[in-house]
């Protein structure tokens, strides 16, 4: 599909998406779309940044306008439900977005706020409802929800709300839903306990996919580096010394462990701020401000707070220490090289993490390219010679090239895939993994 007028939208969906710049349809909505329209349920496998909120945004904003009617008292027409508050907000302000100048009722309900306002919004009805799981199920058990009245519901990043443990509020959800209705699922990954979900839950669905499922976003070089634990802190401080890395968001396991990470890097002299569940709602949205509008050059998170974070032009991710679950690995690289841009992604490993490391590789059929920097008191990086593409991960990692996890202005370009090449970094042990 060349552009968006061959699908069949409203005129004004059509006039909001050439004012927000949107001229040719991203591959997840030219395979969605068509669907959705057809009112078919669709299983959509796509990373993130790829463009799959307008992708069931669209086709339900369309069927609204066709069949106007009032919204439900204390429900809504549409339910969407999203992990995290920064998905839920941004889902929402998409919604807004593509339906601006139209009478829609957009509202989200989340968690860490007041009850007051959305107790309010829900009373009014609502065209359109965003939500977290655990906050909507308090406004159920409260009876100032009601879900009857719902003719499509979306859930979205599927696999992160069953890793975060949302599968009871989302089935008690579901409880209270009419049978008949329109059913979305997006993920970027489809392990099998999500395919079970579907299969309770959706009515013949249909499935796209835009990429192999847990497959890293094609322009991301990933680079690992082997270091000790406490070494781990000074790495870091060392790999933000380069001024390239402009935009970087941080990743940790722990809240804890993330503030800790932030007032190294402060200490360092390097702009960073933490972002974690345990910061109210108000102080994550000024961070995450600040560090949209360049204030601070890092941005700490742990992947609860980092869900659905969508910031343009992320240069760099770093996983100071890597997921125990390994599909988190792919969401957490996805934050950048997104709208076609390049981006790196530099994950610093000790001993502990090999048996994450190798998951990761088995499920995203990766080999990382490795860099061996343990024993170092003051590691210096060696000028830069070439780079190679990452290769299929076999069964058994073996011997690869080094690679440099710098900025790609700094680097030549990429050697022809299958070359050889002289390392990035000579290792101080000369060995690669």
């Amino acid at each position: 599909m060349e552009n968006f007028n061959g699908f069949g939208l409203a005129a004004p969906l059509v006039i909001a998406l050439t004012k927000m710049g949107y001229s040719k349809p991203t591959p997840i909505q030219a395979k969605a779309i068509p669907i959705l329209m057809n009112g078919h349920d669709l299983v959509g496998i796509a990373q993130t940044g790829t463009g799959k909120t307008a992708a069931f945004a669209l086709p339900i904003l369309n069927r609204l306008l066709a069949d106007k009617r009032p919204a439900p008292r204390g429900g809504a027409r549409v339910l969407v439900l999203a992990p995290t508050r920064e998905l839920a907000s941004q889902i929402a302000q998409s919604f807004r977005d593509l339906s601006a100048g139209l009478p829609f009722e957009i509202a989200v309900v989340f968690g860490g706020v007041p009850h007051g306002a959305q107790i309010r919004a829900l009373a009014r009805g609502l065209d359109v409802l965003v939500a977290t799981p655990g906050r909507l199920v308090d406004h159920l058990d409260a009876r100032v929800a009601n879900l009857s009245g719902v003719e499509f519901l979306v859930l979205d990043e599927v696999d992160q709300m069953l890793d975060l443990g949302f599968i009871k509020p989302i089935r008690r959800i579901v409880r209270d839903l009419p049978k008949k209705r329109q059913n979305l699922f997006f993920s970027a990954t489809m392990p099998t306990d999500i395919r079970k979900l579907a299969a309770e839950l959706l009515r013949d669905p249909q499935e796209v996919a835009v990429t192999p499922a847990a497959k890293t976003a094609d322009r991301v070089e990933q680079t690992v580096i082997f270091v000790d634990a406490a070494r781990k802190r000074d790495m870091l401080v060392e790999l933000l010394a380069d001024p390239a890395m402009t935009k970087t968001i941080v990743f940790t396991r722990t809240k804890r462990g993330a503030d800790r990470v932030a007032t190294t890097l402060a200490e360092a002299g390097i702009g960073a701020l933490a972002i974690h569940g345990n910061k109210s709602q108000g102080q994550r949205e000024r961070a995450l401000a600040a560090f949209r509008a360049g204030q601070a050059r890092a941005l700490v998170a742990t992947d609860i707070a980092a869900r659905g974070i969508d910031i343009d032009g992320v240069t760099h991710i770093v996983n100071f220490e890597l997921p125990e679950v390994p599909e988190a690995y792919v969401h957490r690289v996805g934050r950048t090289a997104r709208a076609g841009a390049a981006g790196q992604a530099v994950s610093l490993c000790d001993g502990s993490e090999r048996d994450q490391l190798r998951a990761i590789e088995r499920l995203t059929r990766l080999h990382i390219f490795s860099i061996d920097r343990r024993g170092d008191k003051a590691p210096k990086p060696a000028p830069v010679t070439h780079k190679a593409e990452a290769t299929p991960a076999p069964d058994r990692p073996h011997h690869q090239p080094h690679r440099d996890p710098r900025s790609a202005s700094q680097q030549p370009h990429r050697a022809r895939q299958g070359r050889r090449t002289r390392p990035a970094y000579q290792a101080k042990s000369g060995q690669g993994r």
